[in-house]
């Protein structure tokens, strides 16, 4: 039955096809993975009574810090770990079937920006490529390896490099793709101010601890005018997810269609929105992770906006404990 489940993911194509799909995997998570049983259990909700999305329980991302989540009776051929928050151990992903993930990102490129053979692919990403198991990194690995430019790769001290390949790469009328850390970027358009016009240029977060802490749109303001684009994408994506969303400019992002955002309300977190405008917890459903847990409870706050998408204000300070002790030892 998994095996069937998962060739569905990525052949959604509307939201009565996806809500179908995700209350079947919910039902097989529950009955299969020990640890999101225990908490639905713990919620006193039967699973064969949840018929809308909206009804599904959200697992707090936190538990990833200090639970194995995984189906049972599966071995992980993969083990993503988080960036560690002081005085917290990271957050793992077990991931049981690469190919998955790897077809999740490879298609999400391809919804939003085309096939990655015809790019110049840079990455500016000191802080995720200094440690190890980063799920980032391993997506950046396999795009690049399918990008057509032998000059693609991961770059760190050799940022003038960046700007020589990106303009070898217009005069062959390749495209342009550079995406890096935040305070990469910052320091990069900062000390060097190249003319990157008709790139793309996508941030991934990460000033904290890093540099002065600055709003997103004064991050993207500076870069704007420094590098000379237009717009500055983003990505959402985190450690206990399998598929990303992407923001093409105004802090708005789009998830694939196996990928799902509802917002909770802050006071009742089992009560769960798809109505545009409220703000309040971002819960992810991420089909992707048909081995893992689907249903996340995140800790970032934002709200829906038009056509579907979402943007993100920031996180909650006590992520640490929201919903967690339903878990606890």
């Amino acid at each position: 039955m998994t095996g069937e489940l998962a060739d569905q993911i990525f052949k959604i194509n509307d939201d009565e096809s996806f809500s179908r799909l995700a209350l079947k995997i919910f039902r097989l998570q529950a009955e299969k993975n020990s640890v999101y049983r225990s908490f639905v259990e713990s919620l006193g909700i039967n699973p064969a009574v949840v018929n809308k999305i909206t009804e599904i329980p959200f697992l707090p991302s936190e538990i990833f810090r200090t639970r194995k989540v995984i189906m049972d009776g599966l071995k992980e051929k993969l083990v993503f770990e988080s960036s560690m928050t002081a005085g917290s151990s990271p957050c793992r992903h077990y991931v049981h079937n690469p190919v998955i993930y790897e077809t999740s990102y490879l298609k999400s490129f391809n919804i939003f920006y085309g096939d990655p053979s015809e790019y110049f692919i840079a990455a500016l990403l000191p802080s995720y490529t200094e440690r190890q198991n980063s799920s980032l990194v391993y997506m950046m690995n396999g795009l690049i390896s399918l990008s057509g430019d032998k000059s693609s790769g991961f770059y760190k001290e050799d940022r003038e490099r960046i700007i020589y390949n990106i303009e070898k790469a217009r005069l062959t009328g390749r495209k342009t793709f550079l995406i890096g850390v935040s305070f990469a970027l910052l320091d990069f358009a900062n000390d060097l101010s190249p003319d990157l016009a008709g790139t793309i240029v996508m941030e991934t977060g990460g000033m904290k601890g890093r540099r002065k802490e600055i709003t997103r749109d004064e991050l993207h303001g500076i870069l704007r005018e420094k590098l000379n684009v237009t717009t500055i994408h983003s990505e959402y994506g985190m450690t206990e997810l399998l598929s990303q969303a992407y923001s093409e400019g105004n802090g708005r992002f789009y998830c694939p269609p196996w990928m799902k955002v509802l917002i909770r309300d802050t006071h009742d977190p089992l009560s769960v929105t798809g109505q545009e405008g409220k703000g309040g917890g971002i819960n992810v459903i991420d089909l992707a992770n048909i081995f893992s847990c689907s249903f996340i409870a995140t800790g970032d706050y934002g709200r829906l906006t038009v056509n579907g998408g979402f943007e993100v204000s920031g996180r909650f300070d006590n992520t640490d404990i929201r919903g967690c002790n339903l878990m606890a030892d």
